[in-house]
């Protein structure tokens, strides 16, 4: 389907999602929201498909959500939209396909939860994070007071939540909340580098290993691993596993077919 405020491109099994917004600096509002959505769910199902990379259009991957689609609303057409970007997000999140932010720019409130709920993120050297909302008299609502301390820790996550402050990539990267800093220039490309690294394993397999961390981060360890143990144990029934174990033994590559 078309979209009017990203750009979608596919080539060699990789999509790269483009956040088109930039007189804007890639601000979130309903429109963007919905075709977020939808083109996650397309690219979910897309055999063609292995790795998907988002990033932005010029200087920001996303500025944040539209202030002026959020200054008049009620209570409840307010909670009504944070559940509307958390089940968007969610979704990226519960991709069976990797999603690698490339974040080019800015990366703040609505941006951050964004980037952060992508599985890996790899930073330009010009990028800003921050959940700015409280100095608008708001919380982060698209997942990022959830999302931010799992990843990080509680006590620097609400360091940034409670301040309000925006830090760099160096620091970012310091604190866990991304991969790797790399030259503005190279992007792109190191983002495709580590998509072409994940599309050389199981396709199969790396869905179930994305479920296996998802589904255990809330769960007692026991039962974390009682689940890791049956995702393990249904791989012996997929062509990918036979294909991967007998190419080891062989000492050749494994053509995986994702089945």
């Amino acid at each position: 389907m078309p979209y009017a405020l990203l750009q979608l491109d596919i080539s060699d099994r990789i999509a790269t999602v483009t956040i088109n917004r930039p007189d804007k600096l890639n601000a979130l509002n309903d429109q963007m929201m919905g075709e977020i959505a939808a083109v996650f769910a397309d690219l979910a199902t897309n055999a063609a498909v292995g790795v998907i990379i988002l990033t932005g259009a010029g200087r920001a991957f996303v500025a944040g959500a539209d202030i002026a689609n959020i200054a008049t609303q009620s209570a409840e057409t307010l909670e009504t939209l944070s559940a509307l970007g958390q089940r968007t997000f969610r979704a990226i999140e519960r991709s069976p396909k990797p999603v690698i932010a490339a974040v080019n720019g800015f990366a703040l409130g609505g941006g951050c939860e964004l980037a952060l709920a992508c599985h890996l993120r790899v930073a330009s050297e010009h990028a800003k994070f921050g959940l700015p909302e409280v100095k608008l008299g708001l919380i982060p609502g698209y997942g990022g007071t959830q999302r931010l301390p799992r990843l990080i820790g509680r006590g620097p996550a609400l360091q940034l939540i409670l301040t309000g402050d925006t830090i760099d990539a160096v620091e970012a990267l310091r604190l866990g909340i991304v991969n790797s800093v790399v030259e503005h220039s190279t992007l792109l490309d190191t983002a495709r580098a580590f998509a072409q690294t994940i599309l050389k394993n199981g396709p199969v397999a790396i869905a179930r290993a994305l479920q296996s961390v998802d589904d255990g981060l809330d769960r007692p360890l026991d039962a974390a691993l009682a689940n890791e143990s049956k995702l393990f144990g249904s791989l012996g029934q997929t062509t990918d596993m036979r294909e991967g174990t007998a190419a080891f033994l062989e000492k050749r590559p494994a053509s995986f077919r994702g089945e």
